[in-house]
């Protein structure tokens, strides 16, 4: 299993091992121990499981303190663009982003801290993804930030998204400076 680290610090890319033979695979695809020892600390208390069809982009998103959530998402069916972009405020890297593809092929998985905004694509058919959290769901503490904010400027690889009225609606980052987290020197 490799853990792979990304330009934004604390975003974290597992390629786990698959054993393929002719019967299929098997992988593992959790283990607290081997994730918190390669900078994966979390403790997760939901799982959420979803699925789109071609074109569909969900995001940005992020539930803010007190019920921040990390998350740690892998694809079982289908590709995804998965994104995660910095929204704490002060931090060197706020503002950018890292775009993996995750696809039931690759097997690899994207952690999200907490104070990292979330979104993907759907560039197959069909895809599902599921996604462990470290926090509960709350509304009261979630944000949607506009999934085309030029501020950010993610080249998503679909030229015209299916969206929720939600994200639709959303506002740029910018304009959500007093809801956001504030960096305190750690991922």
């Amino acid at each position: 299993m490799k853990f792979r680290t990304t330009e934004l610090p604390g975003v974290i890319v597992v390629e786990p091992r698959v054993h393929r033979d002719d019967r299929g695979f098997l992988l593992e695809s959790y283990q607290a121990t081997r994730y918190r020892e390669n900078g994966i600390p979390a403790s997760f208390v939901q799982d959420n499981h979803s699925s789109s069809v071609r074109g569909t982009l969900r995001g940005l998103h992020a539930q803010l303190a007190p019920q921040a959530q990390a998350k740690l998402l892998r694809v079982i069916e289908g590709e995804v663009y998965d994104v995660a972009v910095d929204a704490r405020v002060g931090s060197p890297t706020f503002g950018r982003y890292v775009g993996e593809m995750l696809s039931a092929e690759n097997h690899h998985q994207l952690f999200i801290p907490a104070g990292f905004l979330h979104g993907f694509c759907v560039t197959s058919e069909r895809a599902q993804v599921e996604y462990k959290c470290s926090a509960l769901y709350a509304p009261e503490c979630e944000i949607a930030v506009a999934w085309d904010d030029p501020e950010i400027g993610i080249r998503w690889p679909v030229e015209e998204p299916v969206v929720s009225p939600r994200d639709a609606a959303a506002l740029p980052l910018a304009e959500l400076v007093d809801r956001l987290p504030r960096y305190t020197g750690e991922a």
